[in-house]
């Protein structure tokens, strides 16, 4: 008998809730967003570039608020996340906002076998994705699989530094390195802290040794690579915003890394992992 927890399962319950919570939180204001408010920060931005014809895949879009971005910047785009409730939101705003966008819902770990494969110019992902996954060497192999031969992936994410910090405390209380899974018990969430309501969510901290060395052993070549100071998002507690869309602890301002971004670019189409 396997006693394992499901984690995936638990983590699609708490993202199924939290769905219903965001798509009317402040934090994402889908309203401003659907009258022409961008959503995407200046790092994404400029890393993107011009979208105009790309095929782009959105891995863990949530409820595809920043696929509509993309779309409208003249991406062709897929997203893919795990909750249902989050792609019924996504397809339900696309409609809205009259853009072509398709979605499928499934574990990241499966989308090779949802899309077709080599058939982006451009992975995309941002902020609060790879956390939710235990083993980082899958989800490499789905971006570099995904990628037409000198396709980018553009990934930028919260920094494994950060991820160590309590939360309540702000003190050090998780490791570094992946330990195995980090099971909590989730009260309200990073876009709507009035909720009472907890959930039980696993995570993951990966290092950037993690996160680099998937990559490279899926047979992507390294373009860029930056860590920052700050947040762009006042998502945690304990935030300041030192200037405008620039968020920092207050108990350690400027100390800390906050988040981290990546290019890396398919090279060869036949590449075999070790």
């Amino acid at each position: 008998m396997n006693d394992t927890p499901d984690y995936f399962a638990l983590n699609q319950e708490l993202w199924d809730h939290w769905t219903g919570w965001h798509v009317h939180s402040d934090f994402y204001a889908v309203e401003s967003v659907l009258a022409g408010a961008d959503p995407l920060r200046p790092i994404e931005t400029e890393l993107l570039g011009v979208l105009t014809g790309q095929r782009l895949l959105h891995l863990q879009c949530h409820f595809g608020l920043d696929s509509l971005a993309l779309a409208r910047r003249g991406a062709r785009v897929t997203g893919v996340d795990l909750s249902p409730q989050a792609v019924a939101a996504a397809r339900e705003l696309a409609q809205r906002a009259g853009l072509p966008l398709h979605f499928v819902c499934c574990n990241v770990y499966d989308a090779l076998e949802h899309i077709a494969p080599e058939g982006f110019d451009v992975v995309f992902s941002s902020y609060g994705t790879i956390v939710w996954l235990p083993d980082l060497k899958p989800w490499a192999q789905v971006v570099a699989g995904a990628l037409r031969t000198g396709g980018r992936l553009v990934f930028v994410d919260f920094h494994p530094v950060l991820m160590m910090l309590s939360e309540a405390s702000l003190e050090l209380q998780y490791a570094y390195f992946n330990r195995g899974p980090v099971l909590e018990m989730a009260t309200g969430s990073y876009a709507d802290r009035s909720q009472t309501a907890s959930h039980p969510s696993v995570t993951w901290n990966h290092s950037l040794a993690d996160v680099l060395g998937a990559l490279l052993n899926a047979g992507l070549e390294l373009r860029h690579f930056a860590e920052y100071d700050y947040s762009p998002f006042d998502c945690f507690r304990g935030l300041q915003e030192k200037s405008p869309g620039h968020y920092q602890l207050a108990a350690r301002p400027g100390l800390l890394p906050m988040i981290f971004s990546i290019v890396a670019q398919k090279q060869r189409s036949d590449f075999s992992p070790e």
